[in-house]
């Protein structure tokens, strides 16, 4: 029985007199491919944002391998191995694309002062060989904020995977990207999750990405707990099916 490294538990989550979450219960399976849908305003965001220490809950329980984790800051979350990416790219424009990487590595160090001029040549082959695994090898010199947005989204996935994620969460990987790209990078991270060993929690507008990807899948709508199941159980679902229909 394959056990659960995030559970939460009747989750809920308002801004003022708006309510983004209520009552939301799901587990990512530890080695799998969780992925996590719903019309525009659902409230997937903020969940993420509550799971990783964005947003604090207002009610319910989000625990991380055994560890209740609602009350920790941003920074505690991510040294226990809980990383996320976001939809717009978060790197460092005027930088190359090594220095990117390294800078990266201090998020499961305690000391930010070990984040300049203490790199070692592990870290720098490390660097090497995750930027040739996305792809971006032949660029490692180039300043990143002249990549395209999809090698952007490409380095920002390469710099969470030198953090040595157990978790990493993932809003929109496949948003603003080039359609001829899209089949690369869903590649690379069900790559990440067999050869690495990495857990993924993935928010998905593309339906035909997240469907052949996930072995899981949550729905939300209106802030609540539509549907989960399977890919082919989901796509079947009437209640997902008018959620979708009815918000276009």
């Amino acid at each position: 029985m394959t056990s659960a490294i995030i559970e939460v538990a009747d989750v809920s989550k308002s801004y003022g007199g708006v309510v983004a979450n209520k009552n939301i219960s799901m587990q990512v399976v530890e080695g799998g491919i969780t992925g996590l849908i719903g019309p525009n305003g659902s409230g997937k965001t903020t969940l993420f944002n509550s799971v990783v220490g964005y947003h604090p809950i207002d009610s319910g329980s989000i625990r991380f391998q055994g560890r209740e984790i609602s009350k920790l800051q941003v920074q505690e979350i991510a040294r226990l191995g809980l990383l996320r990416t976001f939809q717009q790219t978060r790197i460092y424009g005027a930088m190359n694309c090594v220095d990117n990487m390294l800078i990266s590595i201090p998020h499961r160090k305690i000391a930010w002062s070990d984040m300049f001029g203490r790199n070692t040549k592990e870290d720098f082959d490390r660097a090497d060989h995750l930027l040739d695994f996305v792809g971006l090898y032949e660029k490692r010199f180039l300043r990143a904020g002249s990549l395209s947005f999809g090698q952007q989204k490409l380095l920002e996935f390469a710099m969470a995977l030198m953090n040595e994620p157990t978790v990493l969460m993932l809003d929109e990987p496949t948003a603003g990207i080039n359609p001829t790209l899209i089949n690369g990078l869903i590649d690379r991270l069900r790559r990440a999750n067999s050869e690495f060993g990495i857990t993924l929690f993935v928010i998905e507008h593309n339906m035909r990405v997240i469907m052949n990807m996930a072995d899981r899948i949550y729905c939300l709508a209106h802030g609540e707990l539509l549907a989960e199941g399977t890919p082919a159980e989901i796509q079947n679902d009437q209640r997902v099916i008018d959620a979708y229909l009815g918000a276009h």
